[in-house]
């Protein structure tokens, strides 16, 4: 009774049946985590460097001879909104002031960083785009 015993239990001790499957599915879970990580870091730099081209654009338009600050705030607004949506186009402001020793016009974004998907904090992401304002002489 004593061997019978000792086998079985010797048995159930060395049995590996149904390992592969949980083994399988942990590593499966931790890839599947590490895939949707990196696919929202691309999400979110891509964001970030949409909505900094869209700055830059617009600091450009409103620096021009014929147009005002308001026309950059605006052009500013129709990039964001067109690339990655209205939520990101609500906090934007213009200012003049001194940029590598030459007058400039400055276009400051702050939007939301997307943490999950394309929702994130509020203003929680600040990009500023610079060009040199142009002036008659």
């Amino acid at each position: 009774m004593k061997a019978v015993l000792g086998r079985v239990l010797e048995r159930v001790r060395h049995e590996e049946s149904g390992s592969a499957v949980v083994e399988f599915v942990f590593v499966g879970i931790l890839l599947t985590f590490l895939t949707l990580g990196v696919l929202q870091l691309g999400l979110a730099l891509h964001v970030r460097n949409t909505i900094q081209d869209a700055a830059s654009e617009g600091a450009r338009w409103g620096a021009l001879i014929d147009s005002t600050p308001a026309d950059g705030v605006q052009r500013t607004k129709e990039l964001i909104t067109t690339a990655v949506g209205e939520q990101y186009a609500k906090d934007i402001s213009i200012a003049s002031q001194q940029w590598m020793g030459a007058p400039a016009t400055v276009i400051t974004v702050k939007a939301p960083l997307p943490m999950i998907g394309l929702w994130g904090p509020a203003s929680s992401m600040e990009v500023s785009g610079h060009a040199a304002t142009e002036v008659l002489n």
